[in-house]
């Protein structure tokens, strides 16, 4: 898999801490005037939204949900790739890739939108345009309790729970298909899984250096790699018994995100 965040994205990464150089709120208005003060007011519109957004993919690498992966784009910010590799249920061993768009007035806007590209029978995913439901599990989004990585979560979850997740469905197709003939639904689930193998080596449909592309096991490069992630694995140790709802609540994604270790810099 490639895609990786390099010293010279300057997309993503400053040097120093924005943490540190970014003012809380604009300047105040009698301190620059007319034109200067709609050029400054565009300028702290931008570093805020770029800001935020590093802290957001921050939060979605600091989470590290199994199977899922996704990055910004290297031209644009607001647009996410990500794939998720599906380890278990209906859909296992499914390799499904997505693409999350924020909105140009992000984080001062509505949802996200998730668009798969891979072709899917799914309930929760619309028939015609792939787009996924995230207004049943997010009613309203608020910048303040809701984040890029609970949306990442949930594309996770609709692949594992499908008894819940039925129950956001906009495919009414598959949600009946899913509650009247399992067996057909399960047929209809592995026809899509075995498809989206067929694409997965796929040429990128777009040139941007953050898409994420695969290549055949090569066990001459991937075997001594393959090595070194499992004994890094075991040495972390596993995680276990997290919980994604508050106590006392019946709202899924609830929790707050795991605490981010800045050292210093974002």
């Amino acid at each position: 898999m490639h895609a990786s965040l390099t010293k010279e994205d300057d997309n993503f990464q400053r040097q120093g801490s924005l943490r540190r150089v970014l003012p809380p709120e604009p300047l105040p208005d009698q301190l620059v005037s007319g034109k200067q003060n709609e050029d400054v007011q565009k300028l702290y519109k931008v570093y805020r939204q770029e800001y935020v957004i590093l802290a957001e993919f921050k939060m979605v690498q600091n989470e590290n949900i199994p199977g899922v992966y996704c990055i910004p784009s290297k031209n644009s910010p607001l647009v996410w790739f990500g794939v998720i590799f599906v380890r278990s249920g209906y859909y296992e061993e499914g390799i499904f890739r997505f693409t999350i768009f924020l909105d140009e007035e992000f984080p001062d806007s509505s949802h996200p939108k998730v668009i798969f590209h891979s072709k899917l029978f799914h309930p929760v995913i619309d028939n015609d345009s792939g787009e996924l439901n995230l207004f049943k599990a997010f009613p309203k989004w608020s910048k303040s309790n809701q984040h890029i990585w609970q949306v990442v979560k949930y594309i996770q979850w609709i692949f594992l729970d499908m008894d819940k997740s039925v129950e956001h469905a906009v495919n009414l197709e598959a949600a009946n298909m899913y509650k009247t003939d399992i067996n057909k639904f399960r047929e209809k689930a592995i026809e899509f899984v075995q498809e989206s193998k067929k694409h997965l080596y796929d040429e990128p449909p777009i040139d941007d250096q953050h898409y994420i592309t695969f290549e055949p096991y090569d066990p001459d490069i991937h075997d001594k790699v393959k090595a070194t992630m499992l004994s890094q694995g075991e040495d972390r140790g596993s995680k276990i018994g997290l919980s994604w709802v508050l106590s006392g609540s019946k709202t899924v994604l609830t929790r707050p995100a795991t605490p981010i270790e800045t050292h210093g810099e974002l």
